[in-house]
């Protein structure tokens, strides 16, 4: 499997590789919109990345990225009109996370320049116009549909004009709840591990290079193979001990040990432009050892004991002890994280395999005994569950599926009010279209005025 990736990956930055040197040597203008152009190689390029992801040659795909393009030339080009502009910053997130993702497929930041042929700054700069664009286009798109919702009639008369011999099957649906506690620490356990950090601290200030350190022994994931890098960021993109320390640091300053709820950092400010700091930290978690499980183990249960005998409701419990951020300032209930629409109902072939396990014997109103598990951050804490509702499968109705029915409606309007504005649009932007693409269907609506 990983030896098909890296093939994969290969034949990618080859053939962006090869796009680059076209764009150089034999590019053409393949279309007109407005005052801007398109290139045969803006579309080769996009066309080589959907060849590396498995998919079989077929040329007609390049149709449809040609009027992405032209979609996307034509909303950025309103964006200026309607002063809707892009900071450096949000160009630099978006780029900084592309390079990052790139990175961890091609197997490190050398190997993908290897790849790229260029340095990975070379290549930041030459993506920056497209990226630019692709984020103006994007707030432009939500600035038209950004106001659009339906009222509970626009929901009934969609739902009535859909084929009824052929609406959705919803297969079990459920509302569960979670009450989740994660090990806290003594003071003395905490030392034990602090002295650990203070090491690596100490050796940055004998002479240790820092980002080589951070590659080391950083347990942040996300920003280890870079050397701790962070980017730029303002006080909000951080938890309040970081950006405390961060925003006092002058650049090149070394932080102390800094104590969040995700461990111990190391911080070192890089830059600073306004409101924003450019930082890179290492960050030593704080794991717990067996007493400081068995303490959250008891509490629990405990919790949970209080709960199962109806002398502490379910709501207050997680609302007061739950340490779930996500679930337990809504009483518990967990949120489908599908869709835009807030929702406790949630798939059962959705859930994660360890709460679908604890779930799937419960009558609605019973809970689950508490377990140990791990979460997306591989750290280990105890929760149980509640079975608040199950909904059987059944066909799409108004009455249990209002939610969803909604969120269609809604969607259905964004797409029309997106093509009234298009339309509109074209009529009064100039648009050339290549002949090359002269057989492609979805093109012919933006050639009607050529």
């Amino acid at each position: 499997m990983k030896k098909n990736i890296y093939i994969l990956f290969l034949l990618l930055f080859a053939s962006i590789q090869a796009s680059f040197a076209q764009r150089q040597v034999i590019d053409r203008v393949v279309a007109t919109v407005g005052s801007g152009i398109i290139l045969q190689s803006d579309v080769d390029m996009q066309y080589s990345q959907w060849l590396a992801q498995g998919n079989k040659p077929n040329e007609k795909f390049k149709c449809g990225v040609l009027e992405q393009l032209i979609i996307q030339k034509l909303l950025s080009q309103q964006a200026v009109i309607d002063s809707i502009d892009v900071t450096e910053t949000e160009v630099d997130d978006n780029l900084n996370a592309r390079l990052r993702h790139m990175s961890q497929q091609a197997g490190g930041q050398e190997r993908l320049e290897k790849f790229l042929n260029r340095s990975l700054l070379q290549y930041k700069e030459e993506m920056r116009p497209s990226v630019f664009e692709q984020l103006k286009a994007n707030k432009m798109q939500q600035n038209i549909v950004q106001k659009v919702d339906v009222t509970p009639l626009e929901v009934k008369r969609y739902f009535e004009g859909l084929n009824q011999d052929s609406l959705p099957y919803f297969n079990t649906e459920v509302e569960i709840g979670e009450i989740v506690m994660m090990p806290k620490l003594t003071d003395a356990e905490k030392k034990e591990q602090r002295e650990k950090i203070e090491g690596i601290r100490k050796q940055i200030v004998d002479g240790s290079d820092f980002g080589t350190m951070a590659r080391l022994y950083s347990q942040d994931p996300g920003s280890a193979p870079y050397g701790g890098d962070l980017g730029f960021g303002t006080r909000d993109n951080y938890v309040k001990e970081f950006s405390a320390m961060a925003f006092k640091l002058k650049p090149g300053e070394l932080s102390p040990i800094v104590e969040s709820k995700y461990g111990f950092h190391i911080i070192q400010v890089l830059e600073r432009r306004g409101e924003e700091v450019h930082s890179r930290h290492i960050l030593m978690k704080i794991n717990p050892g067996a007493a400081a499980l068995e303490r959250t183990k008891n509490k629990l249960d405990s919790i949970y004991k209080l709960v199962v005998d109806k002398k502490l409701d379910f709501y207050h419990a997680a609302t007061n002890y739950s340490d779930a951020e996500e679930s337990k300032f809504n009483g518990g209930m967990i949120l489908n994280q599908e869709g835009s629409s807030r929702t406790t109902v949630i798939p059962m072939d959705g859930l994660e395999k360890s709460v679908f396990t604890a779930i799937d014997k419960l009558k609605p109103g019973e809970y689950s005994k508490p377990e140990q598990f791990t979460d997306k951050m591989g750290d280990v804490g105890y929760r149980f569950n509640y079975l608040k509702t199950r909904i059987p499968p059944h066909k799409a109705n108004l009455d249990e599926d209002f939610t969803k029915i909604k969120e269609a409606a809604k969607q259905d309007k964004i797409n029309r009010n997106l093509s009234k504005w298009f339309d509109d649009k074209s009529k009064t932007t100039f648009i050339n279209i290549s002949d090359e693409f002269g057989s492609c269907d979805e093109l012919k609506k933006w050639k009607k005025q050529q």
